[in-house]
């Protein structure tokens, strides 16, 4: 009974890590993606950079999630000095990760700094994309 236990925990470890680098796969292929897009398009703004740059942050954190699930099921199975202490790390890492970036976004927010979209995909009724408004904003009324 106890081994078919360890099987079934070696197993999700492994889908839980499979998992983990599909999701930090299709971030990094999104970031790729939209840099290639930024690199391409003359006038991005410094916030199209950033919001690439949360939305990078955000799938890299989320794969990081998906690795210590993975890592808090082997050990579990196992646990060694050296397994404890790669969770350790692995832990200390994805809090100092998710930390900054939560930092970020809330600083983001505060400021009003809205997240960057294509010029063609800001046009709103009766208004000129792209171009600042009284309030000193894209695409925001008058």
């Amino acid at each position: 009974m106890e081994e078919l236990f360890a099987q079934a925990a070696r197993t999700a470890a492994l889908l839980v890590e499979i998992a983990a680098v599909f999701i930090v796969s299709y971030g990094a292929l999104e970031a790729f993606a939209k840099v290639v897009w930024i690199i391409a398009t003359p006038r991005t703004s410094h916030g199209a950079r950033k919001e690439l740059w949360r939305r990078f942050g955000m799938w890299l954190l989320l794969g990081l999630e998906f690795e210590l699930a993975a890592d808090i099921i082997g050990s579990v199975i196992s646990p060694t000095w050296q397994d404890v202490g790669e969770l350790g790390a692995i832990a200390v890492i994805r809090t100092f990760l998710n930390y900054f970036l939560e930092k970020d976004l809330e600083h983001a927010e505060e400021t009003g700094e809205e997240p960057a979209m294509p010029m063609s995909l800001t046009a709103s009724a009766g208004g000129v994309t792209g171009m600042p408004t009284a309030r000193g904003r894209e695409g925001a009324a008058m």
